[in-house]
């Protein structure tokens, strides 16, 4: 009965969807990425064009790959905010997730085993959807002292280590303490800093969708 009205549909012009979810003699959708993060992710300070999502988008697109990021970032947000919202965000059904946090929770000098237990909270949830995740890590700032700082590293160095995790050990490498490359607060990336940061990425997204793929 099953196969008897697939065949239907499809001789009625009807898109026909087989078992793996993509039209049958059809390509794929495009995998679908989303960006959870803060004001890194959401383009602080930035035109609509010149923010994070939208250049990583346009530089998949000149690539010719079929990805579309989805944009979670929010200014502002901790890693409690981010956990709080990460149902609602999902909510777009992505194929795999970007987590850029734990930057507000340094300039606010949250407790790092805070931030330590929300983001495991983030991954166990992304991981028991068999999400693929790309973690991109940060630093402290250097007012908060060593201690701190050294606490604070060390929940993303531990985290790194989850198996299944992509890793990228900070996402303002090569931008931060770059007067050119961030904006008059020196915190976020400029136009060009976010072009810096996509340009690193850009590989990485391509990884994490090959993983979402297979």
């Amino acid at each position: 009965m099953a196969r008897t009205l697939f065949a239907v549909l499809c001789l009625c012009g009807a898109v026909c969807i087989g078992p793996s979810g993509r039209a049958a003699d059809g390509p794929a959708r495009p995998v679908r990425i989303l960006a959870l993060g803060d004001s890194l992710t959401a383009g602080y300070g930035l035109a609509h064009g010149d923010g994070f999502v939208v250049r990583l988008q346009a530089a998949l697109d000149a690539r010719g790959d079929r990805i579309t990021i989805l944009d979670g970032g929010v200014s502002g947000d901790t890693s409690t905010d981010a956990l709080a919202r990460l149902d609602w965000a999902l909510g777009d059904r992505p194929d795999a997730v970007i987590v850029e946090l734990g930057g507000n929770d340094g300039l606010r000098g949250l407790d790092p085993a805070l931030m330590e237990r929300n983001l495991t909270a983030i991954l166990d949830r992304l991981q028991a959807l068999h999400l693929p995740v790309l973690l991109s890590g940060m630093y402290a700032p250097p007012n908060m002292g060593t201690p701190y700082g050294q606490s604070f590293r060390a929940v993303f160095d531990r985290l790194s280590h989850r198996p299944g995790i992509l890793w990228d050990p900070f996402f303002l490498d090569g931008v931060a303490a770059h007067p050119a490359l961030v904006q008059a607060d020196h915190i976020h990336p400029s136009p060009d800093g976010v072009r810096q940061i996509v340009r690193r990425l850009t590989p990485m997204v391509e990884h994490l969708a090959a993983m979402a793929q297979g």
